[in-house]
């Protein structure tokens, strides 16, 4: 029995969890208010996988899913509390060697008010407002003596 590899991500009203199993087979997902379990077989040797978890917060079973594909499986937890942050998956903060967070998929979805957008946002947001219009052309500034600019002369070939 193996704990599957998983991957998670935060959302305002609900948290995702996917577990990484190729060809998984007899799939069953338990939601409880408080805690899930997941377990299936997978691969050719069928090899057992079993997680289970404590939740960091409550969930709603009743509206709580699950989707199988061929690569893995997609848990959504719907969360009883929508609008409240989960900074992890697990009620205790003990890592799990077999869990890490979905950082393609993650979003800081609670700062999404205006003071509170990041350093990154604001410059992003500015860069955005500017526009290219009112923007000097460079371009045309140098078209009189682009003759001098050694970056245009070929290359000589490699040997």
């Amino acid at each position: 029995m193996h704990a599957a590899t998983a991957k998670w991500y935060d959302r305002r009203d609900s948290v995702f969890v996917e577990f990484c199993v190729e060809d998984s087979k007899e799939v069953k997902v338990k939601f409880d208010k408080s805690k899930f379990e997941f377990s299936c077989a997978s691969g050719t040797e069928n090899t057992k996988h079993h997680n289970e978890v404590e939740l960091f917060g409550d969930i709603d079973p009743k509206e709580s899913r699950h989707r199988r594909t061929d690569r893995s499986v997609l848990c959504c937890l719907k969360k009883a509390e929508p609008g409240k942050s989960w900074p992890r998956l697990t009620k205790d903060k003990a890592k799990c060697n077999w869990l890490s967070v979905d950082f393609n998929n993650w979003k800081d979805w609670e700062d999404d008010s205006e003071e509170d957008l990041s350093s990154f946002d604001k410059f992003s947001e500015m860069m955005n407002s500017m526009g290219g219009d009112d923007l000097p052309d460079l371009d045309g500034a140098e078209e009189e003596h682009d003759s001098a600019d050694s970056d245009d002369e070929k290359m000589p070939d490699l040997e």
